[in-house]
């Protein structure tokens, strides 16, 4: 329990810490509060499950994985404390739906906006928040379909897909942030335009990157014992990078072209965007159908015509994952030309006109000034297109290649779904359900630190 007793005791110093820095009144009574709130938020995850990594017989994986799940207690716990000191110094705005309304003549209460959404919240506790807990829950369990009891293991079913190194598995993580965070305040402190500010871009540039190196590199390779997860991340990264290039890519060009004044237009944008209505399993079986060696039209045509045979996609690793790619990029990019084609409509046609006066070439009007005032849509599109990538692929990878070759085309909600439901394998399959959640909430808080900052609004 030392090892239990010094983490609080370091959750609640950060927690003082954090409190004299981010309030404007360093009082005792809010260093205390500060305090106390990380602590307790730092307390609740290992109390939930009984303390079983502070156990004698536990590894130094299982205090690293502990560990983390208390510093984000603490933070969640300081993130509510700063809330409630901003609101106490006057820097949040009473009307933000936590005080007394006014509006035409009529007072409302506080209380009035929560009655009015409690359905929506009980929905989202009763269909997501449990269900979310429940996950977790069973992920700390090792039980199967069926079985008439769940056996409790602690982090295990998370520690067999990460190294086993406990240094690396730090350390790794740590330089990569350190890595991000350096190349930023690089950034703020560089003028913009400098060699020393572009220099700083592309160290932010290598810094992101050197995050998926350091994901890279804690995951585990397999043998003795552990989970060969590494592949899975791998698969993943590559197959959603690609559908989200290619779907906003395909999408942004079809909707420049289609926004166009031409005889017809209607019913060739609304052809353009019907792919969206399919779900992913359709798509996967189109596409089966076009790219099949044996029975595929693409191949029998490629035979007749030019007497080309056509190349099993099954047996190849990156003709599978470009096949995969393909066909999940088509069935999203109706989505993204539906939204580019409404984006386009608040492009200020007066700059596209001044600057045709001026002499700016088409593609100096279209990145300047199309891209900028397509920012906000292409910021939202990024994060659908990342969702729709990280968990939509199922149906498209089982249908076309059903992970193969040799686990090629396996990204993480296949595995999931193998493992927990193919397999039986309920926990594991649990742990790297949430994994995956924790990965997508990192890849999200990510783009609305970087790409978020980046977007304009009508001109703000």
């Amino acid at each position: 329990m030392v090892l239990l007793i010094a983490g609080i005791v370091i959750a609640a110093l950060g927690g003082a810490i954090y409190t004299s820095w981010h309030s404007d009144r360093r009082t005792a009574r809010r260093l205390i509060i500060g305090a106390g709130v990380a602590a307790v938020g730092a307390t609740a995850g290992p109390a939930l499950m009984n303390f079983c990594a502070f156990e004698p017989e536990r590894t130094a994986i299982d205090h690293i994985l502990a560990y983390t799940l208390m510093a984000t207690g603490a933070w969640l716990g300081l993130i509510a404390a700063k809330s409630f000191f901003d609101r106490q110094d006057g820097k949040v705005d009473d009307d933000d739906g936590l005080g007394e309304i006014k509006a035409a003549g009529f007072r409302l209460g506080w209380w009035v906006p929560w009655v009015l959404l409690s359905p929506t919240l009980l929905i989202l506790v009763v269909f997501l928040y449990t269900p979310a807990f429940q996950t977790f829950a069973l992920s700390t369990k090792l039980t199967r379909l069926a079985a008439p009891r769940a056996i409790p293991v602690c982090f295990d079913q998370f520690s067999e897909l990460l190294i086993d190194d406990p240094v690396r598995l730090v350390a790794y993580p740590f330089l990569a942030a350190l890595f991000l965070y350096g190349s930023r305040f690089w950034a703020r402190r560089t003028r913009p335009g400098s060699i020393s500010h572009r220099l700083s871009e592309v160290a932010s540039v290598l810094a992101s990157a050197s995050v998926f190196i350091a994901l890279y590199a804690i995951f585990s390779p397999g043998g003795g014992g552990a989970v060969k997860y590494r592949p899975v991340y791998v698969n993943t990264v590559i197959i959603s990078a690609g559908i989200v290039a290619l779907g906003m890519a395909g999408g942004l060009a079809l909707a420049y072209l289609a926004f166009r004044k031409i005889r017809g237009g209607t019913i060739y944008r609304t052809m353009l965007i019907w792919p969206y209505a399919i779900s992913p399993a359709v798509a996967g079986i189109l596409f089966f159908m076009l790219l099949d060696p044996t029975a595929g039209i693409i191949g029998h045509l490629l035979k007749e015509w030019f007497g080309i045979t056509m190349p099993n996609y099954r047996e190849h690793a990156y003709l599978a994952q470009l096949a995969i790619i393909a066909a999940s990029a088509w069935k999203i990019l109706g989505y993204n030309i539906l939204f580019y084609l409404a984006g386009l409509q608040t492009v200020p046609m007066d700059q596209i006109e001044a600057a045709v006066l001026d002499g700016a070439s088409a593609w100096q009007r279209f990145r300047h000034i199309v891209l900028a005032a397509l920012s906000p849509i292409t910021f939202f599109l990024l994060v659908t297109n990342l969702t729709y990538a990280f968990f939509e692929v199922f149906a498209t990878i089982d249908y076309m290649t059903k992970g193969a070759p040799a686990g090629a085309t396996s990204v993480s909600i296949y595995e999931i779904i193998r493992i927990g439901v193919d397999n039986g394998d309920l926990g594991r399959g649990a742990a790297q359900s949430v994994l995956l959640f924790i990965a997508v909430i990192g890849v999200t808080v990510w783009q609305f630190k970087t790409s978020g900052r980046r977007v304009s609004y009508g001109g703000g």
